[in-house]
């Protein structure tokens, strides 16, 4: 009983978080579906040091589904990987409840270390497509992390990060909805320090043309002097 409660709540997971579903039976085409399933066994299976079975089992799941979660890694409940290929997720992380991860996300170290090498993911949190979260720190509950960032420092809750290397854009936002998984509509800062460059230039042109009127008429008056001098 305990497998088929599981399989209702990760199928109304998915069909909460992505509105291609049409009908209960593609649930079970979904390769996060499958994935997170043989995750579990897998992981049950490397705590009690059935180390070789629980990679055999982690591996047959990376090359059936594309995506590849190591049985070392703690996963709360509610994890959806939508268009799973590419996603990889380490043996240390650490991932809270009600994840979002896109294709391409990956969860690594940053090296050979020992020990703790992996992020940990907080709560409600959304990792965007081809997004690198690399290196032992927390992103913080209630986070976006936006398309294409590489990550490698911590984060604090409630915040967004965008860009390469990651950038905190806006913090202390309201809750994410889990209805809101737009990827689309976060800050750009490169495009706001451009629109910046840009007004501060129109404003130091027209700086400069009203200094140059102002010391041709200084001229012309000089020349006008001069001529009644004569």
């Amino acid at each position: 009983m305990k497998i088929i409660r599981y399989i209702k709540q990760e199928a109304r997971v998915i069909q909460d978080r992505d509105p291609a579903i049409k009908t209960v039976g593609e649930i079970f085409l979904y390769p996060s579906f499958r994935a997170i399933l043989w995750y579990r066994l897998s992981h049950k299976l490397y705590t009690k040091r059935h180390y070789f079975l629980a990679r055999l089992i982690s591996q047959h799941s990376a090359r059936t589904t594309g995506i590849e979660i190591h049985p070392g890694a703690k996963i709360g409940k509610g994890l959806f990987i939508d268009h799973g290929h590419g996603v990889v997720i380490g043996e240390t992380a650490v991932l809270g409840n009600n994840v979002t991860l896109y294709q391409g996300v990956t969860l690594g170290g940053t090296g050979k270390e020992k020990g703790k090498r992996h992020p940990t993911i907080g709560n409600n949190v959304m990792i965007s497509a081809g997004a690198k979260v690399l290196g032992s720190f927390s992103i913080g509950d209630n986070c976006k992390i936006g398309a294409g960032s590489v990550v490698l420092n911590e984060v604090p809750p409630n915040s967004t990060v965008v860009g390469v290397p990651g950038r905190i854009v806006k913090r202390d936002n309201v809750r994410v909805p889990q209805k809101d998984l737009d990827q689309v509509h976060l800050p750009d800062p490169v495009l706001t320090d451009i629109i910046e460059l840009k007004r501060e230039t129109a404003q130091l042109r027209r700086m400069l043309e009203l200094r140059g009127i102002r010391a041709r008429k200084t001229r012309q008056k000089i020349a006008a002097r001069s001529k009644k001098g004569n």
